[in-house]
């Protein structure tokens, strides 16, 4: 039987993980990304949002990819702040643990983490599950000031701020707003295709790749433009997974987690078949 090889179309740093999972099952791994981050030609937008954070604006920030986490230091280092002084008026939700890390390193005190799907669609099941913001009344001005980590509706109310890609589609601003929240979109970064190398492409589309992984809705559209249909794919997550068979590629299997592990053990599971039954 040969050596099964795994296409694994994500940026070197990123694809570290399961590419050295992946070898040490005894796979050939090839890394090459067909997308890459890159911020948005006008950081003006998302400055302010920082800003505003810090002023108490927003009573939650739901963060989507650790992408968003890096958009966000970012701009906060541009207005002369560290995100984790801001970050203190708010409280924040991660789409998933890698999310998390991202923002916990940053400074950061995550408290929500969807305990199932790691998607939008999870991060809006966890916010439908959070208490009304408080009102205060109008007529009270001694009232006691809102707790800092915990914003009423003087201090962000039940504004949501969603630092998203600019692909992003309308599943988490949607599903806040029909929960009554007051979702406010601000795109963070940008989502650009990379070519791949002429050598990979060729091979992709040769039948070269015993599997594909994708990890995103954005790298399943563009395994299927630069390589056609031919490699079946383990997907990260269903949203994923739902992307890829909309692009026409066959998904050979889910991963049970969005982890590197989880990934790595799905593709594992399904290459000996695959070799067996080429």
């Amino acid at each position: 039987m040969s050596v099964p090889v795994v296409l694994v179309p994500r940026a070197p740093a990123r694809a570290a993980g399961i590419a050295g999972l992946l070898r040490d099952a005894g796979h050939e791994v090839v890394v090459a990304p067909v997308i890459e981050r890159a911020p948005v030609e006008d950081t003006s937008a998302l400055e302010a949002a920082v800003r505003d954070l810090g002023d108490g604006a927003y009573a939650w920030v739901a963060v989507t990819s650790v992408n968003a986490v890096d958009a966000l230091v970012a701009a906060a280092g541009r207005t002369g702040a560290p995100l984790a002084a801001s970050a203190r008026r708010a409280r924040w939700a991660a789409v998933g643990q890698a999310t998390r890390q991202a923002l916990e390193a940053a400074g950061v005190a995550v408290e929500i983490v969807p305990e199932g799907e790691s998607s939008a669609a999870g991060l809006v099941a966890a916010f439908a599950d959070q208490p009304d913001a408080e009102q205060p009344d109008a007529e009270q001005p001694d009232a006691e000031q809102p707790d800092a980590r915990h914003p009423d509706a003087r201090a962000g109310g039940r504004r949501v701020l969603l630092p998203l890609g600019d692909l992003a589609g309308p599943t988490l601003p949607d599903g806040l707003a029909a929960l009554g929240w007051v979702p406010a979109v601000v795109t963070a970064y940008r989502t650009v295709r990379r070519e791949l190398p002429a050598d990979v492409a060729a091979r992709g589309r040769a039948g070269g790749f015993d599997a594909v992984v994708v990890t995103s809705g954005s790298v399943a559209r563009e395994v299927a433009r630069q390589l056609g249909t031919r490699a079946p794919v383990v997907a990260i997550g269903r949203p994923s997974a739902a992307a890829a068979r909309a692009a026409g590629l066959r998904v050979a299997a889910v991963a049970e987690r969005p982890t590197d592990e989880a990934l790595a053990a799905a593709v594992t599971a399904v290459l000996p078949a695959q070799k067996e039954n080429a």
